[in-house]
């Protein structure tokens, strides 16, 4: 299985290794979060996710772009964790993290994705907790909503590529480099990220502008450009 941000040791879940499986949310959680300025975003999320983060593209050139929400500008830090391992109280938490434990991959040598969980974690037991299979062995109400989520994910993951790749086959993607001034010299700049150009948003043709529209793409792009403005809010984290 190919290596997946925060997850230490994915397995795929199995009705007869883990049929007595509980889990219990810890009370450090998002500790597995804390070393990342950076969460992977979907399209769906822009409109929650803008109101607490600033909101940018990620890519390279000639390569494939998605969305992320920054939650630092050092580099392995995340401000929306402290140093009890718990999120920021009400600021949004990107459905990337919200998974977690669970997951959706593709194991080795198969195409297909098989359901995955992070066997590392400490939230996990046969004792106390949400038990994921009943007596016969099939999935609980509980994990029948886990296995919902994460379809909706990966669901929403595609159609959040297509809209990042629409964007940048359209030109209006432009790459932004953020500096972090501390008194008279450079805390931090960072790179490889992207922003919606205004100036070529509005220059685009009718034909296009209604295509962007008919997707929903325009209520997405002006979300991203509003969240920008939360930058300086990030800041007063830091510390």
């Amino acid at each position: 299985m190919s290596k997946l941000m925060f997850y230490e040791r994915p397995v795929a879940l199995n009705r007869e290794r883990h049929q007595h499986l509980k889990l219990a949310a810890t009370p450090d959680h998002y500790r597995f979060a804390a070393k990342t300025n950076a969460v992977p975003l979907m399209s769906t999320e822009l409109a929650e996710a803008a109101r607490d983060h600033p909101i940018v593209f990620v890519g390279e050139e000639g390569g494939s772009f998605n969305l992320a929400a920054l939650v630092g500008v050092r580099d392995h830090e995340n401000l929306m964790v402290d140093a009890d391992g718990q999120w920021a109280a009400g600021v949004y938490v990107p459905a990337f993290a919200r998974r977690y434990p669970f997951v959706l991959a593709r194991t080795d040598g198969s195409d297909q994705l098989t359901v995955c969980i992070d066997e590392v974690y400490a939230g996990l037991g046969n004792e106390t907790g949400e038990a994921l299979f009943d007596a016969e062995g099939q999935h609980t109400p509980y994990l029948q909503r886990v296995l919902e989520f994460l379809q909706a994910f990966h669901n929403d993951a595609e159609r959040t590529l297509r809209f990042a790749t629409r964007l940048k086959e359209l030109g209006l993607l432009v790459p932004k480099v953020i500096r972090v001034e501390g008194p008279g010299e450079l805390r931090q700049s960072l790179r490889g990220l992207w922003v919606v150009d205004v100036a070529k948003l509005r220059s685009i043709d009718d034909v296009r502008v209604v295509e962007l529209f008919r997707e929903g793409y325009l209520s997405w792009i002006e979300a991203h450009l509003i969240s920008l403005g939360n930058f300086s809010r990030l800041l007063t984290r830091l510390g």
